[in-house]
């Protein structure tokens, strides 16, 4: 992902999928509400035919609509189900790139770390992602470094302008999409015209 013009979405799906095909019409919605970046599929304590179903059915919707589909902590498994990309944690940098090879991306969870960060960079990180709480490393970070940061976890509309202004190139949203009152479509729609 190169460094957004204006700072752009990244859903990340919930932590249990249970009917893959059902997940598929919010995440549709979603998409359907306005520019988004990248969807991660990060599901908690899976088996691999699980993430297997997951991605066969939610790839294809990402992919129709150009929005890059990354798998949370597999390479093997991102590689095999055809993802556009991986997010790991930094001990799994290199590995990763191996595994994946130059045409996926990596992205590196490096959650309050300057140094782990430039760690992830140096090993090829395509991102690196800094927990939303940590406002100086995001500023820090984007007014020294060409590779994309996403501000992630509990980023809501209500805390978002800070990390616009801190510079993310990208805004990690899960929940608040996914569990909006008005539903997943006008979540995506709210949080564009916020970026906008």
């Amino acid at each position: 992902m190169p460094p957004a013009e204006t700072c752009r979405l990244y859903l990340v799906s919930p932590d249990r999928i249970d009917h893959p095909a059902l997940f598929a019409a919010d995440l549709r919605a979603a998409l359907d509400g306005g520019d988004v970046a990248a969807f991660l599929l990060r599901l908690k304590d899976a088996d691999d035919g699980t993430i297997a179903r997951a991605a066969d059915t939610l790839r294809p919707v990402c992919q129709q609509r150009d929005v890059a589909f990354v798998l949370a902590d597999r390479p093997d498994l991102a590689v095999k189900l055809d993802c556009d990309g991986v997010e790991v944690g930094v001990e799994a940098c290199a590995d990763a790139r191996r595994i994946v090879g130059p045409d996926r991306q990596v992205g590196v969870v490096c959650p309050s770390s300057r140094h782990l960060a430039m760690e992830a960079a140096e090993a090829g990180a395509d991102y690196v992602a800094f927990a939303a709480a940590d406002l100086d490393l995001i500023e820090w970070w984007s007014g020294l470094f060409e590779v994309p940061c996403v501000a992630t976890g509990n980023v809501t509309i209500d805390t978002a302008r800070p990390l616009i202004a801190a510079g993310a190139d990208f805004l990690a949203i899960g929940n608040d999409v996914w569990e909006h009152k008005d539903g997943p479509q006008a979540a995506v729609r709210a949080f564009n015209a916020l970026l906008s």
